[in-house]
Protein backbone atom coordinates (compact mmCIF):
# COMPACT_ATOMS: atom_id res chain seq x y z
CA UNK A 1 0.00 0.00 0.00
CA UNK A 2 1.58 3.18 -0.58
CA UNK A 3 0.41 6.70 0.36
CA UNK A 4 0.13 9.61 -1.84
CA UNK A 5 3.50 11.98 -2.14
CA UNK A 6 2.12 15.22 -0.28
CA UNK A 7 5.42 17.12 -0.96
CA UNK A 8 3.34 18.20 -3.85
CA UNK A 9 0.04 18.79 -2.41
CA UNK A 10 -0.48 21.92 -3.48
CA UNK A 11 1.25 22.16 -7.00
CA UNK A 12 -1.42 21.70 -10.36
CA UNK A 13 -2.24 18.11 -11.71
CA UNK A 14 0.89 18.50 -14.12
CA UNK A 15 3.28 19.34 -11.71
CA UNK A 16 2.32 16.33 -9.51
CA UNK A 17 2.77 13.93 -12.46
CA UNK A 18 6.09 15.01 -13.23
CA UNK A 19 7.47 15.13 -9.53
CA UNK A 20 5.38 13.18 -7.12
CA UNK A 21 7.34 10.40 -6.32
CA UNK A 22 9.99 11.07 -9.12
CA UNK A 23 12.73 12.31 -6.75
CA UNK A 24 16.40 11.85 -8.39
CA UNK A 25 17.58 8.55 -7.78
CA UNK A 26 19.50 9.14 -4.29
CA UNK A 27 22.47 7.47 -4.99
CA UNK A 28 23.34 8.51 -8.88
CA UNK A 29 21.10 11.32 -9.40
CA UNK A 30 19.41 9.79 -12.30
CA UNK A 31 16.41 12.28 -13.18
CA UNK A 32 14.32 8.99 -14.82
CA UNK A 33 13.04 6.57 -11.96
CA UNK A 34 15.25 3.46 -12.33
CA UNK A 35 13.70 0.21 -13.20
CA UNK A 36 14.40 -1.90 -9.95
CA UNK A 37 14.49 -5.36 -12.24
CA UNK A 38 15.01 -7.30 -9.25
CA UNK A 39 12.43 -10.46 -7.62
CA UNK A 40 14.32 -9.90 -4.12
CA UNK A 41 16.73 -7.62 -2.18
CA UNK A 42 19.47 -8.00 0.36
CA UNK A 43 18.66 -7.87 3.80
CA UNK A 44 21.06 -6.19 6.57
CA UNK A 45 20.56 -8.99 9.24
CA UNK A 46 17.55 -11.13 9.20
CA UNK A 47 14.46 -9.00 9.00
CA UNK A 48 16.55 -5.48 8.77
CA UNK A 49 15.26 -4.22 5.29
CA UNK A 50 16.69 -1.51 3.34
CA UNK A 51 13.48 0.63 3.14
CA UNK A 52 11.40 -1.74 3.81
CA UNK A 53 11.33 -4.04 0.89
CA UNK A 54 12.39 -7.59 0.65
CA UNK A 55 10.74 -8.90 -2.08
CA UNK A 56 9.06 -7.34 -4.66
CA UNK A 57 5.59 -9.44 -5.42
CA UNK A 58 5.02 -7.29 -1.70
CA UNK A 59 6.97 -3.74 -2.82
CA UNK A 60 9.46 -2.42 -5.15
CA UNK A 61 10.67 1.35 -5.89
CA UNK A 62 9.74 1.44 -8.91
CA UNK A 63 5.76 0.23 -8.32
CA UNK A 64 6.10 2.35 -5.49
CA UNK A 65 7.48 5.52 -7.22
CA UNK A 66 4.33 4.86 -9.76
CA UNK A 67 1.53 4.62 -7.20
CA UNK A 68 2.94 7.72 -5.17
CA UNK A 69 2.96 9.88 -8.36
CA UNK A 70 -0.52 8.21 -9.44
CA UNK A 71 -2.25 9.01 -5.60
CA UNK A 72 -0.91 12.51 -5.96
CA UNK A 73 -1.89 13.29 -9.42
CA UNK A 74 -5.40 11.76 -8.70
CA UNK A 75 -5.72 13.37 -5.50
CA UNK A 76 -6.30 10.13 -2.91
CA UNK A 77 -4.48 9.10 -0.08
CA UNK A 78 -3.66 5.33 -1.37
CA UNK A 79 -2.70 3.69 -4.02
CA UNK A 80 -2.26 0.22 -5.14
CA UNK A 81 -1.23 -0.67 -8.57
CA UNK A 82 -1.70 -4.19 -10.52
CA UNK A 83 -1.02 -6.30 -13.45
CA UNK A 84 -4.63 -5.05 -15.67
CA UNK A 85 -7.32 -3.44 -15.22
CA UNK A 86 -9.66 -6.36 -14.13
CA UNK A 87 -6.68 -7.35 -11.76
CA UNK A 88 -7.56 -4.23 -9.83
CA UNK A 89 -11.23 -4.76 -9.78
CA UNK A 90 -10.88 -8.39 -8.39
CA UNK A 91 -9.15 -7.45 -5.97
CA UNK A 92 -10.97 -4.46 -4.74
CA UNK A 93 -14.00 -6.43 -4.83
CA UNK A 94 -12.75 -9.29 -3.56
CA UNK A 95 -11.20 -7.46 -0.48
CA UNK A 96 -14.70 -6.04 0.27
CA UNK A 97 -17.44 -7.79 -0.30
CA UNK A 98 -18.52 -11.62 1.02
CA UNK A 99 -21.06 -13.74 -0.67
CA UNK A 100 -24.32 -12.76 0.10
CA UNK A 101 -23.33 -9.29 -0.42
CA UNK A 102 -24.94 -7.34 -3.66
CA UNK A 103 -23.40 -5.36 -6.38
CA UNK A 104 -25.48 -2.87 -8.13
CA UNK A 105 -24.03 -1.80 -11.81
CA UNK A 106 -25.05 0.39 -14.73
CA UNK A 107 -26.63 -1.09 -18.02
CA UNK A 108 -23.33 0.23 -19.87
CA UNK A 109 -20.78 -0.66 -18.48
CA UNK A 110 -17.10 -2.63 -20.08
CA UNK A 111 -17.85 -5.88 -21.15
CA UNK A 112 -14.86 -7.58 -19.20
CA UNK A 113 -16.13 -5.85 -15.81
CA UNK A 114 -19.83 -7.95 -16.52
CA UNK A 115 -17.85 -10.81 -17.78
CA UNK A 116 -16.13 -10.62 -14.24
CA UNK A 117 -18.90 -10.14 -11.90
CA UNK A 118 -21.45 -12.80 -13.88
CA UNK A 119 -19.08 -15.41 -14.29
CA UNK A 120 -17.08 -14.99 -11.25
CA UNK A 121 -18.42 -13.21 -8.50
CA UNK A 122 -21.88 -14.38 -9.11
CA UNK A 123 -21.13 -18.03 -8.65
CA UNK A 124 -19.02 -17.00 -5.64
CA UNK A 125 -22.33 -15.84 -3.97
CA UNK A 126 -22.11 -12.04 -4.88
CA UNK A 127 -25.41 -11.30 -6.32
CA UNK A 128 -25.90 -8.76 -9.22
CA UNK A 129 -28.10 -5.98 -10.39
CA UNK A 130 -28.05 -3.59 -12.94
CA UNK A 131 -29.48 -0.09 -13.36
CA UNK A 132 -29.65 2.88 -15.87
CA UNK A 133 -26.90 4.42 -13.47
CA UNK A 134 -27.31 7.66 -15.50
CA UNK A 135 -31.97 7.31 -14.72
CA UNK A 136 -32.01 9.29 -11.04
CA UNK A 137 -35.13 7.66 -10.55
CA UNK A 138 -34.48 4.25 -11.44
CA UNK A 139 -31.17 4.85 -9.57
CA UNK A 140 -32.74 5.47 -6.28
CA UNK A 141 -35.78 3.19 -6.55
CA UNK A 142 -32.89 0.03 -6.98
CA UNK A 143 -31.48 1.59 -3.52
CA UNK A 144 -34.13 2.11 -2.13
CA UNK A 145 -35.20 -1.56 -2.69
CA UNK A 146 -32.56 -3.79 -1.54
CA UNK A 147 -29.45 -2.99 0.31
CA UNK A 148 -26.41 -3.27 -2.12
CA UNK A 149 -21.96 -2.79 -1.00
CA UNK A 150 -21.24 -1.07 -3.83
CA UNK A 151 -22.89 1.15 -7.04
CA UNK A 152 -20.61 0.71 -9.55
CA UNK A 153 -20.40 3.60 -12.12
CA UNK A 154 -18.19 4.22 -15.04
CA UNK A 155 -18.81 7.98 -16.53
CA UNK A 156 -18.08 8.09 -19.36
CA UNK A 157 -19.44 4.62 -19.75
CA UNK A 158 -18.24 2.53 -22.24
CA UNK A 159 -19.60 2.18 -25.36
CA UNK A 160 -22.16 4.52 -25.43
CA UNK A 161 -20.60 7.48 -23.27
CA UNK A 162 -23.03 7.59 -20.97
CA UNK A 163 -22.35 10.16 -18.19
CA UNK A 164 -23.77 9.84 -14.24
CA UNK A 165 -23.82 12.15 -12.01
CA UNK A 166 -20.60 11.07 -9.67
CA UNK A 167 -22.08 13.75 -6.60
CA UNK A 168 -25.39 12.78 -7.02
CA UNK A 169 -24.84 9.34 -6.72
CA UNK A 170 -22.87 9.02 -3.94
CA UNK A 171 -25.08 11.55 -2.31
CA UNK A 172 -27.98 8.89 -2.87
CA UNK A 173 -25.97 5.87 -2.41
CA UNK A 174 -24.42 6.71 0.90
CA UNK A 175 -28.30 7.78 2.36
CA UNK A 176 -28.78 3.94 1.96
CA UNK A 177 -25.14 2.84 3.13
CA UNK A 178 -23.85 1.84 -0.16
CA UNK A 179 -20.66 2.97 -1.10
CA UNK A 180 -20.16 4.05 -5.09
CA UNK A 181 -16.82 2.92 -7.01
CA UNK A 182 -16.14 4.87 -10.18
CA UNK A 183 -14.35 3.31 -13.21
CA UNK A 184 -12.35 6.59 -14.46
CA UNK A 185 -10.77 5.02 -17.08
CA UNK A 186 -12.66 7.03 -20.10
CA UNK A 187 -11.90 10.28 -18.33
CA UNK A 188 -8.22 9.92 -16.85
CA UNK A 189 -7.47 11.99 -13.23
CA UNK A 190 -6.83 14.77 -15.91
CA UNK A 191 -10.52 15.69 -16.32
CA UNK A 192 -12.38 13.85 -13.65
CA UNK A 193 -11.98 13.46 -9.86
CA UNK A 194 -14.19 11.09 -8.74
CA UNK A 195 -13.04 11.06 -4.64
CA UNK A 196 -13.63 14.80 -4.62
CA UNK A 197 -17.19 14.52 -6.25
CA UNK A 198 -17.86 11.59 -3.04
CA UNK A 199 -17.11 8.57 -4.66
CA UNK A 200 -15.36 5.99 -2.36
CA UNK A 201 -13.12 4.03 -4.88
CA UNK A 202 -11.62 4.78 -8.32
CA UNK A 203 -10.00 2.18 -11.01
CA UNK A 204 -8.20 2.65 -13.70
CA UNK A 205 -7.14 0.55 -16.76
CA UNK A 206 -3.67 1.54 -16.52
CA UNK A 207 -3.33 0.63 -20.40
CA UNK A 208 -5.66 3.28 -21.70
CA UNK A 209 -5.11 6.68 -21.16
CA UNK A 210 -2.08 6.99 -18.42
CA UNK A 211 0.28 4.33 -19.95
CA UNK A 212 -1.23 6.06 -23.18
CA UNK A 213 1.23 4.12 -25.73
CA UNK A 214 -0.60 1.22 -26.57
CA UNK A 215 2.53 -0.57 -24.54
CA UNK A 216 1.39 -1.30 -21.27
CA UNK A 217 -1.01 -3.66 -19.43
CA UNK A 218 -2.19 -2.90 -16.03
CA UNK A 219 -4.74 -1.03 -13.53
CA UNK A 220 -5.20 0.89 -10.56
CA UNK A 221 -7.50 0.94 -7.29
CA UNK A 222 -7.22 4.70 -4.88
CA UNK A 223 -9.27 5.04 -2.12
CA UNK A 224 -8.43 7.53 1.04
CA UNK A 225 -10.42 5.02 3.63
CA UNK A 226 -7.19 3.83 5.49
CA UNK A 227 -9.17 0.08 6.43
CA UNK A 228 -10.33 -0.26 2.27
CA UNK A 229 -6.17 0.80 1.42
CA UNK A 230 -5.11 -1.96 4.20
CA UNK A 231 -7.76 -4.78 2.46
CA UNK A 232 -6.73 -3.86 -0.61
CA UNK A 233 -2.91 -3.95 -0.07
CA UNK A 234 -3.22 -7.45 1.69
CA UNK A 235 -5.19 -9.43 -1.03
CA UNK A 236 -2.44 -7.39 -3.52
CA UNK A 237 0.12 -9.65 -1.90
CA UNK A 238 -1.64 -12.53 -1.33
CA UNK A 239 -2.96 -13.02 -4.75
CA UNK A 240 -0.18 -11.34 -6.65
CA UNK A 241 -1.25 -9.97 -9.75
CA UNK A 242 1.06 -7.38 -9.40
CA UNK A 243 3.30 -4.76 -12.32
CA UNK A 244 6.40 -5.71 -12.83
CA UNK A 245 8.75 -3.08 -12.49
CA UNK A 246 9.26 -2.66 -16.10
CA UNK A 247 5.31 -2.13 -16.51
CA UNK A 248 5.55 0.44 -13.45
CA UNK A 249 8.64 2.42 -14.88
CA UNK A 250 6.33 2.75 -18.56
CA UNK A 251 2.95 4.05 -16.54
CA UNK A 252 5.35 6.32 -14.98
CA UNK A 253 6.31 7.64 -17.89
CA UNK A 254 3.16 7.69 -19.75
CA UNK A 255 1.18 9.62 -16.61
CA UNK A 256 4.35 12.81 -16.85
CA UNK A 257 2.61 13.43 -20.36
CA UNK A 258 -1.50 12.73 -19.61
CA UNK A 259 -2.19 16.38 -19.39
CA UNK A 260 -0.47 17.23 -22.62
CA UNK A 261 -2.28 14.23 -24.58
CA UNK A 262 -5.04 13.91 -22.92
CA UNK A 263 -6.34 17.91 -24.04
CA UNK A 264 -4.99 16.57 -27.14
CA UNK A 265 -7.43 13.40 -27.42
CA UNK A 266 -9.85 15.31 -26.56
CA UNK A 267 -9.77 18.51 -28.91
CA UNK A 268 -9.44 16.22 -31.70
CA UNK A 269 -12.61 14.22 -30.32
CA UNK A 270 -14.73 17.42 -30.47
CA UNK A 271 -13.64 18.36 -33.95
CA UNK A 272 -14.33 14.85 -35.38
CA UNK A 273 -17.55 14.32 -33.23
CA UNK A 274 -18.98 17.95 -34.89
CA UNK A 275 -17.96 16.69 -37.99
CA UNK A 276 -19.74 13.20 -37.84
CA UNK A 277 -22.84 14.69 -36.70
CA UNK A 278 -22.98 16.14 -40.12
CA UNK A 279 -22.70 12.75 -42.48
CA UNK A 280 -25.43 11.35 -43.33
CA UNK A 281 -24.44 8.10 -42.89
CA UNK A 282 -23.83 8.28 -39.36
CA UNK A 283 -27.20 7.54 -37.35
CA UNK A 284 -26.10 8.65 -34.33
CA UNK A 285 -22.93 10.13 -32.37
CA UNK A 286 -22.51 9.56 -28.76
CA UNK A 287 -19.85 12.28 -27.54
CA UNK A 288 -20.77 14.02 -24.01
CA UNK A 289 -18.84 17.35 -25.68
CA UNK A 290 -21.70 17.74 -27.78
CA UNK A 291 -24.99 19.37 -27.09
CA UNK A 292 -27.06 16.94 -28.42
CA UNK A 293 -25.99 14.26 -25.94
CA UNK A 294 -28.14 13.97 -23.09
CA UNK A 295 -25.18 14.01 -20.33
CA UNK A 296 -23.85 17.05 -21.97
CA UNK A 297 -25.08 19.07 -19.06
CA UNK A 298 -23.57 16.85 -16.47
CA UNK A 299 -20.64 16.34 -17.88
CA UNK A 300 -19.84 19.91 -18.35
CA UNK A 301 -20.22 20.51 -14.75
CA UNK A 302 -18.17 16.93 -13.70
CA UNK A 303 -15.07 17.31 -16.31
CA UNK A 304 -12.89 19.89 -16.14
CA UNK A 305 -10.81 20.62 -19.34
CA UNK A 306 -12.11 18.46 -22.05
CA UNK A 307 -14.82 15.31 -22.85
CA UNK A 308 -12.16 12.53 -23.61
CA UNK A 309 -11.13 11.42 -26.49
CA UNK A 310 -14.19 8.44 -26.86
CA UNK A 311 -16.29 8.89 -29.68
CA UNK A 312 -19.38 6.24 -30.52
CA UNK A 313 -21.55 6.24 -33.33
CA UNK A 314 -24.51 4.01 -35.31
CA UNK A 315 -24.57 3.51 -38.69
CA UNK A 316 -27.57 4.21 -40.27
CA UNK A 317 -26.62 0.83 -42.94
CA UNK A 318 -26.77 -0.92 -39.79
CA UNK A 319 -24.34 -3.73 -38.73
CA UNK A 320 -22.66 -4.47 -42.15
CA UNK A 321 -22.51 -0.72 -42.38
CA UNK A 322 -20.82 -0.68 -39.51
CA UNK A 323 -18.46 -3.77 -39.68
CA UNK A 324 -17.27 -2.19 -43.29
CA UNK A 325 -16.64 1.52 -42.33
CA UNK A 326 -14.40 0.00 -39.17
CA UNK A 327 -12.82 -2.41 -41.96
CA UNK A 328 -11.84 0.81 -44.53
CA UNK A 329 -9.43 3.07 -42.65
CA UNK A 330 -6.29 3.78 -43.27
CA UNK A 331 -4.94 5.82 -40.52
CA UNK A 332 -7.66 4.21 -37.69
CA UNK A 333 -6.50 0.58 -36.60
CA UNK A 334 -8.85 -1.86 -36.26
CA UNK A 335 -8.14 -2.91 -32.54
CA UNK A 336 -9.56 -3.50 -29.12
CA UNK A 337 -8.33 -1.43 -26.38
CA UNK A 338 -8.14 2.73 -26.16
CA UNK A 339 -6.51 5.68 -25.26
CA UNK A 340 -3.34 5.41 -26.88
CA UNK A 341 -1.82 7.81 -29.22
CA UNK A 342 -2.59 6.29 -31.93
CA UNK A 343 -6.27 6.47 -32.91
CA UNK A 344 -8.25 2.82 -33.12
CA UNK A 345 -11.45 1.99 -34.36
CA UNK A 346 -13.54 -1.27 -33.28
CA UNK A 347 -16.91 -2.65 -33.83
CA UNK A 348 -18.12 -3.22 -29.50
CA UNK A 349 -21.19 -5.92 -30.50
CA UNK A 350 -18.40 -8.20 -31.94
CA UNK A 351 -15.31 -6.92 -30.15
CA UNK A 352 -14.59 -5.74 -26.94
CA UNK A 353 -18.42 -6.57 -25.57
CA UNK A 354 -19.44 -9.83 -26.83
CA UNK A 355 -19.54 -11.37 -23.82
CA UNK A 356 -22.89 -9.04 -22.81
CA UNK A 357 -24.52 -10.57 -25.88
CA UNK A 358 -27.85 -11.18 -24.73
CA UNK A 359 -27.81 -9.92 -21.73
CA UNK A 360 -29.48 -6.29 -20.34
CA UNK A 361 -26.03 -4.86 -21.23
CA UNK A 362 -26.13 -6.16 -25.34
CA UNK A 363 -25.00 -2.99 -27.50
CA UNK A 364 -25.99 -2.18 -30.43
CA UNK A 365 -24.91 -4.14 -33.34
CA UNK A 366 -24.22 -0.78 -35.93
CA UNK A 367 -22.35 0.51 -33.23
CA UNK A 368 -18.98 1.79 -33.56
CA UNK A 369 -16.11 2.66 -31.36
CA UNK A 370 -13.38 4.92 -32.32
CA UNK A 371 -10.58 5.86 -29.75
CA UNK A 372 -9.45 9.08 -30.96
CA UNK A 373 -5.75 9.62 -30.90
CA UNK A 374 -3.23 12.59 -30.95
CA UNK A 375 -2.19 12.94 -34.80
CA UNK A 376 -3.57 15.73 -36.80
CA UNK A 377 -7.15 15.96 -37.23
CA UNK A 378 -7.64 17.22 -40.36
CA UNK A 379 -5.77 13.80 -41.38
CA UNK A 380 -8.29 11.24 -39.20
CA UNK A 381 -11.22 13.32 -40.43
CA UNK A 382 -9.96 12.69 -44.21
CA UNK A 383 -9.87 8.95 -43.51
CA UNK A 384 -13.14 8.63 -41.82
CA UNK A 385 -14.42 10.68 -44.80
CA UNK A 386 -12.54 7.94 -47.03
CA UNK A 387 -13.70 5.06 -44.91
CA UNK A 388 -17.53 6.90 -44.90
CA UNK A 389 -17.80 6.80 -49.07
CA UNK A 390 -16.52 2.94 -49.75
CA UNK A 391 -20.29 2.14 -47.55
Amino acid sequence: MTRADTNYAHDGIATRAIHAGQEPDALTGAVSTPIYMTSTFKQDGVGGLRGGYDYSRSVNPTRTSFDEQLAAVEGAAFSMSFSSGLAAIDVLLRATMRPGDSILIGNDVYGGTYRLLSKVFVPWGVELDVVDATDVAALNAALGAKSYRYVWVETPSNPLLGITDIALTAQLAHEHGTKVVVDNTFASPILQHPLADGADAVVYSTTKYIGGHSDVVGGAVLVNDPEVADAVAFLQNAAGAVPSPFDSWLDIRGLKTLGLRVRKHSANALEIAQWLERRPEIERVWYPGLESHPGHEIAARQMHGGFGGMISVQLAGGPEAAQRFASSTRLFTLAESLGGVESLIEVPAAMTHASVSGTTLEVPANLVRLSIGIEDDGDLIADLEQALQQL
